[in-house]
């Protein structure tokens, strides 16, 4: 797999989310207090951007704003109903002061 850059590491505040096209698809970029997390821009759920919805920056997750669902951004993982499935996440590299992320 390559890495591709996204944005330079400075662009994004925390508690932010920004959508990213990558090949075919999206991927949202989002900044918790800890750093970085990528998941790829789909609720599980239902077809919806994530990049939509807002970020909990404590808690490191993001929540879809089409039926509540949130999502851990360490690992995909559902955190409320109605999702039941995790969304994918991406590795995330800091390097020279820009963001890269493995692509899927």
């Amino acid at each position: 797999m390559s890495q591709v850059r996204l944005c330079g590491s400075d662009e994004l505040e925390v508690g932010s989310v920004r959508r990213f096209a990558l090949g075919a698809g999206a991927v949202a970029l989002a900044r918790c207090a800890g750093g970085y997390h990528a998941v790829v821009d789909n609720c599980s759920h239902e077809d919806y951007p994530l990049s939509e919805g807002e970020v909990e920056p404590e808690l490191c997750e993001i929540e879809c704003v089409r039926h509540g669902s949130t999502f851990s951004l360490v690992d995909g993982e559902p955190q409320s109903l109605p999702a039941t499935r995790p969304v994918r996440v991406l590795s995330v590299v800091i390097k020279d002061g820009d963001v890269y992320v493995e692509e899927p």
